[in-house]
């Protein structure tokens, strides 16, 4: 049973995405942050703050594979991180993994997360350049991870539908 990975930076639009393609396909959709939130009886932030980053990539890991060896058909949905830690970017090329890098700019990323910004601790104090320097950064230290999935969509000035069609393509 294959499953279908979506991975890319905060704002690039994975659970909206996701939730739009679980519509259509009626394939159930499982954001791996919420599954560690749920496991965790935590919320990201309180793991974060009570036990640390380490301890957080751990829990993330095993959830990922939780998910991934089970049965069921899913859509899952992996924090901006994920591929980042843990070898987990080596799970992206699985035989029973279809995974999908939503590619963004920084100016498609930082135009989608400004409004936001309150939401996301990671860049919730930060004024307009700080924020566009993290994202820069972060995209640049992250590509390496989030290339190893085995499809590429760059959703740079495509809507929520047209990225969802260019998914069916791929699974068809």
């Amino acid at each position: 049973m294959k499953k279908i990975v979506l991975l890319g930076y905060m704002g690039c639009g994975k659970s909206t995405i996701a939730q739009n393609l679980s519509k259509i396909t009626n394939v159930p959709f499982l954001d791996l942050d919420k599954c560690i939130e749920k496991k965790a009886n935590l919320s990201i932030n309180e793991i974060f703050e009570k036990y640390g980053e380490i301890y957080f990539r751990k829990l993330e890991h095993e959830m990922f594979v939780e998910l991934l060896q089970s049965d069921q058909k899913t859509i899952i949905g992996l924090g901006g991180g994920t591929p980042c830690y843990a070898n987990n970017h080596e799970l992206l090329q699985d035989q029973n993994v279809i995974s999908i890098y939503l590619k963004a700019s920084i100016d498609t990323l930082y135009n989608r997360l400004i409004h936001n910004k309150s939401k996301r601790p990671l860049i919730a104090n930060m004024n307009e350049e700080e924020m566009r320097e993290f994202i820069a950064k972060h995209l640049f230290d992250r590509s390496f991870y989030y290339n190893h999935a085995q499809h590429k969509l760059v959703v740079d000035g495509r809507t929520v539908e047209e990225t969802v069609n260019d998914i069916l393509e791929i699974l068809a």
